[in-house]
């Protein structure tokens, strides 16, 4: 992709922007004649006109339509950001609302829009505005990213919105010769919002707004976009959503401001708890550090309580995700270290790594389970939205209440302004409820989670008493996009992880393959570890066999029963143990995977996951 220089010329005020401050300008000098050259009041160069004007676009919004977009959280600086379709600029655009401060990156599934004519593309083109709480302009900038190719090779191009006059700006990426999407290699397109000056001048973090998106060929020809698709990203993409591989969800999260620092190995940095970080320190809280290190760990040092200064997640204890760029440590974790009185902890808390490490940010809130579903039935017309405090919903169809039972949970598709989200059952036979309100459903990427069981604590076990109709509420203006009730499959959080060195294999359909377990897994494999395998199958199932049993050859988790997300498959040392018996020495001397369809396994590991 070729990069504009003009990026690097960001003028104040009024000041109009001189192109020839930008880069090697000596081809544009003017040769010395020895006699002046004819002059105006102002001889600068005027900047390139970047206003957008009115055109046909593959994609403006109008329609409401985002699902082909998707929020990358895989970098180290990658903030929290909640997408949604609003009114700007006259028309409906893509809002792109910071949460956390660090860098967005939003995905736009250029395949999936485009179909065949995805290698086409020669020329993107797309209107970016930016907007602040307070009502003035800061400016921003950043990349224009496309993953093209049978290997996702990564350019880019520069975009800027630098004067308030040029708010919005047109901003264009150009695919060069051996950069083209090709046609079946899931290519997407990307941008990052990488520089913020807002922030340096009090305003704040800026709001993106994306309209307007053209995709054009060769010839300046306009490509018709399906703006109904969903995102299909490339299997690098981490599932387009946030890598909550080991981890917990953390819920109704509060941010510790200010705790951006770094330091070498072994070297410790922090800052003082405000109080509602000190609050928010209470059994089932858990602390979530966003980070990047040299050796992949992570954990916090408590230096002034009162049992004397104590690290706290260290040696593995951590949970961190497979990225290496989130751990979290619990209340528990911390508590048994410096005891249950949060008052003795201490008034700071300290990061450190055994590498050079640097944290982006820290917040507390409510650990909550991370879930996937199997025998999935959508609820049909369940798409609605509302505002805050209001209830919208639809009528339960008959599959949607033959799939509500012990064990299911609902799936809410949703944006919301605060990212809470909830269920009403008004119908309900002891009256009006809410259920799972308070940060008590367990929400992330885009998605929210209501369990049966938090519906019949509050409703009854009598599903015929819960009411014909369910809803769904926040505290915050409110969008629900679809809603699915399925089998919840737990993702367990995972630490002291030990890797299965050598697993690596695959193998066709219903065809088995593994390796010998080692001393230190069979170790590992204690009551409360998980087996995590790292995989690809056509299907999406994944097991293990113990082929060696003294029970038997034996499949473990099969039929659905393992949990299963982003290319991680767990199987849990209690599923093995009511298959093969609770004592490991019978279960063979090796493990094997295998799938109903071809498969391949990239790693395993066993971690540690709390008991219940």
């Amino acid at each position: 992709m070729k990069r504009q220089k003009f990026l690097a010329c960001l003028l104040a005020g009024a000041m109009v922007l001189s192109m020839a401050a930008c880069g090697d300008n000596s081809a544009d000098e003017t040769p010395d004649t020895g006699s002046a050259a004819p002059t105006t009041e102002d001889s600068t160069p005027a900047p390139e006109d970047t206003t957008p004007v009115d055109e046909a676009a593959s994609i403006d919004f109008e329609d409401g339509n985002m699902a082909f977009a998707a929020v990358y959280t895989t970098p180290a600086d990658a903030a929290d950001v909640e997408l949604s379709v609003v009114d700007f600029n006259g028309s409906k655009a893509l809002q792109v609302k910071n949460l956390t401060g660090k860098v967005p990156y939003v995905a736009f599934d250029v395949e999936s829009l485009l179909g065949a004519d995805v290698a086409k593309v020669a020329t993107i083109e797309l209107t970016l505005g930016t907007s602040f709480d307070n009502g003035k302009f800061s400016a921003v900038s950043g990349k224009l990213i496309a993953w093209s190719g049978e290997d996702q090779i990564e350019t880019t191009d520069d975009w800027s919105v630098y004067l308030a006059s040029k708010n919005p700006a047109k901003v264009v990426a150009t695919l060069a010769a051996g950069e083209e999407f090709v046609s079946g290699a899931n290519n997407i397109f990307m941008l990052n919002l990488k520089t913020d000056n807002g922030v340096d001048e009090g305003n704040g973090n800026a709001t993106l707004y994306i309209d307007n998106i053209r995709f054009l060929d060769a010839s300046g020809n306009l490509l018709t976009a399906d703006s109904s698709v969903a995102f299909v990203g490339p299997e690098k993409f981490a599932g387009s959503g946030v890598d909550v591989s080991n981890l917990m969800t953390v819920n109704g999260a509060v941010n510790f401001e200010g705790f951006a620092t770094s330091e070498g190995g072994w070297a410790q940095a922090g800052f003082t708890m405000p109080q509602e970080i000190i609050d928010a320190l209470v059994p089932g809280s858990v602390v979530e550090i966003e980070f990047t290190s040299e050796n992949g760990d992570m954990w916090i040092v408590m230096n002034e309580a009162a049992v004397g200064w104590s690290r706290v997640g260290d040696n593995g204890g951590a949970y961190i995700n497979n990225s290496k760029n989130v751990a979290q440590i619990t209340y528990e974790q911390i508590a048994a270290v410096c005891g249950d009185d949060v008052s003795a902890w201490g008034s700071t808390m300290q990061c450190e790594a055994s590498g050079a490490w640097e944290v982006f940010s820290v917040k507390v809130g409510k650990a909550a389970p991370v879930y996937t579903m199997t025998d999935v039935v959508e609820f049909s017309g369940a798409a609605c939205s509302g505002g805050a405090w209001a209830q919208n919903g639809a009528a339960m169809t008959e599959e949607v209440l033959a799939a509500l039972v012990p064990g299911s949970v609902v799936e809410i598709n949703y944006t919301s302004e605060t990212g809470n989200m909830w269920i009403v059952m008004n119908e309900a036979a002891v009256g009006w409820s809410r259920v799972a309100d308070g940060g008590n459903s367990s929400c992330y990427g885009g998605k929210c989670y209501v369990t049966y069981e938090q519906i019949a604590a509050v409703c009854g076990d009598d599903i015929s008493a819960w009411g014909s109709t369910m809803q769904f509420e926040s505290d915050s203006e409110w969008e629900v996009y679809a809603v699915n009730v399925g089998t919840a499959r737990e993702m367990k959080p995972v630490n002291h992880i030990v890797e299965f060195e050598g697993f690596a294999c695959s193998g066709d359909a219903w065809a088995q393959d593994g390796a010998d377990m080692p001393q230190e897994i069979l170790d590992a494999l204690v009551p409360g570890a998980v087996v995590n395998i790292s995989y690809t199958s056509e299907s999406g199932d994944m097991w293990v066999v113990m082929n060696g049993a003294a029970v038997g050859w034996s499949r473990v988790a099969d039929g659905g029963q393992s949990a299963r997300l982003n290319g991680v498959c767990q199987v849990t040392y209690e599923q093995i143990a009511a298959i093969c018996g609770d004592d490991v020495s019978t279960w063979g001397a090796s493990m094997q995977c295998e799938s109903d369809s071809a498969w391949e396994v990239f790693a395993v590991s066993v971690g540690q996951s709390p008991v219940e």
